[in-house]
């Protein structure tokens, strides 16, 4: 693991904590960033996440804990962000450490909202990060099941050969399998799409549309979503392989999918405020779909999944007429 030398994981949430599970399996000795200096304590005291996946052990002699990011930033040579989407540029405003020469490894399935950048683009254009020193990790992969030691695959977009292969040999273990890929635009905003059509999918299911709805809406999403990605980054890519259609697969119906927890909570009545509310970890979908709307008002795809569920989500409309009109579309 020369090539990646010391790693650091990013991130205090569930995603972060189960990564660092399959990290400590492969690299025993790593350092953990949070910002919360009680849940560090807490951490130490327990031997486990005290906020999330509260059931991973872990054996805290091997690892170095740390509360501000630029001195973890200079302890490591490679970095793996799993902080949400809308909080990276807070926890990056106090980082003086520069990131140029550092390895970045994306686990952020979301755009940075007020940039509408991709995470990738953002460290490439903000802190002047190579492309061939950024990856990306894709699923199907949930956290839950991460904890659970369920099979699982994730797959490693980097445009670096050697280092894509070190990346997904760090990733790999018994219960994880991983591959490789250069598609790093397509998996990120597939992993963006894939939360926003799973919110959709929550809201039918609120809404009463049973399985067989829920098979057509996945068709059509997954149609929608190659259509976008192809405009923005063409590539010929197989949009039915594991990272594109598999974690749409799986956030749109797993019942640990936060998104699709929201968008039945607004299928069921909730205002978009209350459910957020009630909620207890951030639905990425929610961001993701003012982005992306954004987005495309350059590339002007069609994606009525989209325009009905921003209309839903920001401009307040029914959800019980938005998605009937939206099933008329379907085939």
């Amino acid at each position: 693991m020369e090539l990646l030398g010391k790693i650091g994981i990013m991130g205090g949430g569930s995603w972060a904590t189960a990564l660092a599970k399959i990290i400590s399996m492969t690299q025993p000795n790593f350092c953990w960033y949070m910002r919360r200096t009680e849940q560090i304590e807490e951490f130490k005291n327990y031997g486990h996440n005290p906020s999330y996946l509260t059931g991973v052990k872990f054996n805290t002699e091997y690892i170095m804990f740390y509360n501000n990011i630029n001195d973890i930033v200079r302890r490591c040579d490679t970095l793996i962000f799993a902080i949400p989407s809308p909080f990276l540029k807070q926890h990056l405003y106090k980082l003086r450490t520069p990131l140029k020469d550092k390895n970045i490894i994306s686990a952020i399935k979301g755009i940075v909202p007020d940039e509408n950048l991709p995470v990738v683009d953002y460290f490439a254009i903000k802190y002047n990060v190579s492309e061939s020193n950024i990856g990306v990790l894709g699923g199907p992969c949930h956290a839950e099941e991460v904890a659970l030691e369920r099979l699982s695959y994730l797959t490693i977009g980097c445009h670096d050969k050697a280092k894509g292969e070190k990346i997904a040999q760090m990733f790999n273990t018994h219960f994880t399998r991983t591959s490789t890929s250069y598609d790093v635009a397509g998996i990120e905003y597939a992993s963006v799409l894939k939360n926003v059509y799973a919110v959709v999918a929550g809201v039918c299911h609120g809404l009463k549309y049973g399985d067989n709805f829920q098979a057509i809406f996945i068709a059509n999403a997954i149609i929608e979503m190659a259509r976008f990605i192809d405009a923005v980054a063409p590539n010929g890519r197989n949009i039915s392989a594991s990272v594109y259609l598999g974690d749409l697969l799986v956030t749109a119906y797993s019942r640990f999918s936060r998104n699709r927890i929201f968008g039945t909570m607004i299928g069921k009545g909730y205002s978009v405020k209350t459910a957020q509310l009630e909620m207890e970890m951030i639905a990425e979908g929610y961001f993701g779909t003012k982005c992306i709307h954004e987005i495309n008002q350059k590339y002007k795809v069609d994606m009525p999944i989209l325009d009905t569920v921003y209309g839903i989500l920001y401009q307040r409309k029914s959800a019980v007429p938005a998605i009937r009109k939206l099933t008329e579309t379907f085939k």
